[in-house]
């Protein structure tokens, strides 16, 4: 019986790829440069969860999308039970991002979970700060941003 070379390609494939480290691990020996030593450093300076000024952007581009995407006069009118969920998850090598989650009011009265992060160099043309968000049951293109359930928006 003769060997199916896609058969065989494929078992090749397989063994060299366990027997290389994914790009994205890390050796405990590693060196971590942090990002706020880099050539084109960060500095790690960002609002927080509750900085008012995070809070309006979100709030200002929830309802710029609902208007201009899904012809909605859907605004978020309050937030409450803010929290930050993590810090730099990934490591000091990786741009600052704070992680969020907070009960938003919208305008129907409804209270609705957002996951949120703020981010630096978000902001216009990357000089600035800005926030990625997430309300629950208000992802309306699931498959495409955030996913199912907004678990996109988390660390």
């Amino acid at each position: 019986m003769r060997p199916n070379p896609m058969l065989t390609a494929l078992a090749l494939g397989l063994v060299l790829a366990g027997s290389l480290q994914p790009a994205f691990a890390r050796s405990g020996r590693e060196e971590i440069t942090p990002a706020e030593e880099r050539e084109f450093p960060f500095d790690g300076q960002i609002p927080g969860c509750q900085d008012s000024s995070v809070l309006e952007q979100m709030s200002s581009q929830f309802a710029e999308k609902e208007a201009k995407f899904w012809n909605s006069s859907l605004t978020i009118i309050a937030y409450d039970r803010i929290e930050r969920t993590a810090w730099r998850p990934w490591g000091l090598d990786t741009y600052p991002r704070r992680f969020c989650s907070a009960v938003a009011t919208t305008s129907d009265g409804i209270k609705r979970k957002v996951d949120y992060s703020v981010r630096e160099g978000l902001g216009i043309i990357g000089v600035t700060w800005g926030v990625e968000f997430c309300v629950h049951g208000l992802d309306r293109n699931l498959a495409y941003a955030y996913a199912t359930a907004c678990r996109e928006a988390r660390p």
